[in-house]
């Protein structure tokens, strides 16, 4: 996976038009503790289990401990409670999909984004 960084509340307004682009099937965003094994967890299981197009589903990581205002920031554009770790699938600008914890899975998001 080639991980976008998520590091300005700017940057959800362009993946919002992104998620709306001719040949962009989805947008995946994942917010991650790095100092929780959980998170840490989540991230590499799927990691390891993604199989999806980086040109058509593009993934973006959001660092939850440097950017917390931002996690809030979604939290208010998407209206998904805050959780973490927590994956959001956002397409044609809104959130189709979100998980948390142990229920974040590769195959999940990508049944989500193709239904």
């Amino acid at each position: 996976m080639n991980w976008l960084p998520l590091i300005t509340e700017e940057q959800l307004m362009d993946i919002n038009l992104l998620s709306q682009t001719n040949g962009i099937k989805a947008v995946v965003l994942l917010k991650h503790s790095t100092r929780c094994s959980i998170s840490s967890m989540a991230l590499n299981r799927l990691e390891r289990s993604w199989q999806l197009s980086e040109t058509e589903v593009p993934t973006y990581l959001l660092d939850l401990l440097n950017y917390r205002n931002i996690s809030n920031k979604i939290e208010s554009v998407f209206s998904i409670p805050h959780e973490s770790p927590q994956v959001l699938v956002i397409k044609n600008g809104k959130c189709i999909y979100a998980a948390s914890h142990s229920n974040i899975s590769a195959s999940d998001i990508e049944a989500a984004i193709n239904s």
